[in-house]
């Protein structure tokens, strides 16, 4: 004969507090998930390229107030990629109100990417000319081809690198590829150019790598342009390195109690009252037993509950 054990209803109340008591408890398990998402997005590292940046302060010959010219071609952010081979700006008054042609260049690539571990850029031009405003015919420099790269890997030293394996020519005269630091080139009746070619720069996390980097005062008396003084800046690469990755040994690690921890005892001695040798159960707290035991004791919980108030209830009638 079968018999069976009826468990006493449990008012929806009850059960709307047990589910709310679940709530919270998983709660806090998705918040932690969401916080190691965003945490995992802020351990990616940065990169960004320039092919050409201009900073420069263009006074014409009426003199009205000086023209900033700040520029940038192909400046890109990971991850992207750019190709633009050309840059022309207009200026009001200038060069008879065409568009001053600041670039031309056969390649003028930069590509910046970042993933969990690294972030990288690159810049890369071939047969490059670079004109000031007011001299369209000779160019403020010309190069046959440069690249700069910045690498950034995670637990890695940041590398920055910048090769000019072309010659280099500025104002109509040609650099020779030994100069290390910086030179000082002038044209007669055109102004003065300051030049400092592969300039590099690293720390523990940051790497940047310029190919030139043109420091202009010229004044060329030409298309309605007096003076241009400033900055230009060609092939440029820099990144920030991720997070590095965290060792399996600096993590937490669950340790088995030492041998210290219990006083030791002989076969021959008596074995305490009580005592069971479950070796398994001391040793991960837990056995196969374990999630039936939970949920039985969850059931005996809740029919406890339950058979409360049903008594209560009866009492009060």
């Amino acid at each position: 004969m079968n018999s069976f054990v009826s468990l006493p209803s449990v008012p929806a109340r009850s059960w709307a507090a047990l589910l709310a008591a679940g709530a919270l408890a998983a709660g806090p398990a998705v918040l932690g998930t969401a916080a190691s998402a965003h945490a995992a997005d802020a351990k990616k590292g940065s990169a960004s390229a320039t092919v050409l940046r201009t900073s420069l302060d263009v006074s014409r010959l009426d003199g009205l107030t000086p023209l900033p010219l700040n520029t940038s071609l192909n400046e890109v952010h990971a991850p992207a990629t750019a190709e633009k081979k050309l840059l022309d700006i207009n200026l009001d008054g200038v060069e008879n109100g065409q568009p001053v042609k600041l670039l031309r260049a056969d390649v003028a690539k930069a590509r910046a990417e970042v993933t969990h571990d690294a972030a990288k850029a690159t810049t890369h031009l071939v047969k490059a000319r670079v004109h000031a405003p007011g001299v369209p015919q000779l160019p403020l420099v010309e190069v046959e081809e440069v690249t700069s790269t910045a690498v950034c890997e995670a637990g890695e030293k940041p590398v920055a690198t910048s090769a000019i394996p072309g010659p280099i020519t500025v104002l109509g005269k040609r650099i020779p590829l030994t100069l290390h630091g910086t030179r000082t080139v002038q044209a007669p009746g055109v102004g003065t150019v300051q030049l400092a070619l592969s300039q590099t720069e690293t720390t523990s996390s940051t790497a940047a790598a310029t190919a030139l980097r043109l420091h202009v005062s010229i004044d060329p008396l030409k298309l309605n342009v007096a003076r241009v003084e400033g900055t230009v800046t060609l092939a440029e690469a820099k990144c920030t390195s991720a997070a590095a990755k965290p060792s399996a040994a600096s993590g937490p690690s669950a340790t088995k109690p030492s041998a210290a921890a219990e006083p030791a005892r002989s076969d021959n001695q008596p074995r305490p009252a009580g005592r069971h040798d479950d070796a398994n159960l001391a040793e991960t707290g837990s056995t196969p037993l374990t999630p039936y035991l939970a949920g039985a004791a969850a059931v005996f919980i809740v029919a406890g509950g339950g058979g409360i108030a049903l008594a209560r209830s009866r009492r009060r009638h």
